[in-house]
């Protein structure tokens, strides 16, 4: 067994303990030892462990720990509000026990009270219901019961910079990161702070096919939960939407970041990437078979133009047609090398007038009801309309 499946494990058992013997029984100071001990060994693997608990599933840093789906303390642990744990350096054993009894209560539902265990909580150990700040966030611990800090999506943009190298150097589709980014994305969606639109600022132009797989993925996550989808079908169109480019780490970067105009043969090239999407994903993993359909058609418009032409008219699938308005929205609020972004209000406009031309009109009247949703919660922004460009290539 791992050591976060051990650690996890004793966790379990030393919260079990404490819950039916009182403080100072050897029992219960025996499974404390154990857990603070196995404790130890993780962290002196890895520095400063972290745990989510999401939807039934455990995740260890960005690895999902699929022995634990469904686990019973992970989901007892989230629904008392610690959906997340971080033990930073230097956690003591008293400090372990206190964070372990101010839990055990969590579980038990009562209102914590000992404010000697809440300042030894405070400490080193970081927990409870998950909120998401920007980068500049400080990283002060929180007291229990409160708010703990995940960290910016930046991290979750340098995971998808290293899944588009691994396909590009190795031919090889870490799946099990990919399905842990989304779940990052997942927890940013439900925080309790706003989301902010663009939801992630580019910092470079050669980040932009990350960056905006981030961004497709929320937005789309986002859509589907707004019309009422389930939540295995909200997470696989979130993955479809972190995978819908794909196909661009077979695309020179000098045509990726090309300031002007493409070339003919350049825009050749460029069409290429939904085909080489499609192939890379059916041939790495065969049950992504909707993250394969979206990677082929996201640029297939509702009248059949766009790319790649499709050899006999069809519909394109419904999750396809999901991420293609994501995808052009995103595009068109991002800074691109040849234009400045455009304003929200324009973008939609635009969706709005390629509706039932390019876009499904259902889904362009429910993603502008959703961003309007969003526009009247967050702090308004300055700023001109950019001016006139013609629409980027997603």
């Amino acid at each position: 067994m791992s050591d976060p499946l051990r650690y996890l494990t004793s966790l379990g058992q030393a919260l079990a303990v404490m819950g039916l013997y009182p403080e100072g029984h050897p029992a219960r100071e025996r499974a404390v030892d154990a857990s603070f001990d196995l404790l130890g060994e993780l962290a002196a693997a890895e520095a400063n462990p972290q745990f989510s608990f999401l939807d039934g599933e455990v995740i260890y840093r960005r690895r999902i720990l699929r022995e634990l789906t469904g686990w019973e303390w992970g989901t007892r642990l989230a629904a008392a509000g610690v959906e997340r744990i971080e033990f930073l350096e230097g956690v003591t054993r008293e400090e372990y026990a206190a964070w372990l009894d101010e839990t055990q209560r969590l579980l038990a539902g009562e209102t914590p009270d000992t404010a000697e265990a809440r300042q030894l909580g405070a400490r080193r150990i970081r927990y409870g219901a998950v909120e998401v700040r920007g980068s500049s966030a400080g990283g002060a611990p929180v007291a229990p019961g409160g708010e703990v800090v995940v960290p910016d999506l930046d991290a979750e943009v340098e995971t998808i910079e290293w899944l588009h190298g691994e396909v590009g150097r190795l031919g090889r589709l870490p799946l099990l990161e990919a399905e842990a980014v989304v779940r990052s994305l997942s927890v940013a969606m439900h925080s309790q702070s706003q989301i902010r639109l663009p939801l992630l600022q580019l910092k470079t132009f050669d980040q932009y096919t990350t960056t905006h797989s981030s961004n497709v993925a929320v937005l789309a996550m986002a859509l589907t939960e707004y019309l009422g989808l389930g939540s295995r079908e909200i997470r696989g169109f979130g993955v479809a939407g972190l995978l819908h480019d794909l196909g661009k780490v077979r695309i020179p970067k000098e045509i990726l970041v090309k300031p002007g105009k493409l070339t003919d043969e350049e825009r050749t090239v460029m069409q290429l990437h939904p085909v080489d999407g499609a192939r890379i994903i059916i041939e790495q993993e065969a049950r992504l078979d909707l993250a394969a359909f979206v990677a082929y058609e996201h640029h297939i418009m509702l009248s059949g133009g766009g790319y790649p032409t499709l050899r006999y008219p069809r519909d394109c699938h419904y999750a396809s047609k999901v991420v293609h308005v994501c995808d052009v929205y995103d595009a068109l609020c991002t800074d691109r090398p040849y234009r400045p972004a455009w304003t929200s209000e324009r973008a939609l406009g635009y969706l709005a007038e390629r509706s039932g031309l390019e876009f499904d009109p259902e889904l362009v009247d429910v993603f502008t009801r959703m961003i309007g949703d969003w526009e009247q919660r967050r702090m308004p922004m300055s700023g001109e309309l950019a001016p006139e460009a013609p629409p980027p290539t997603a």
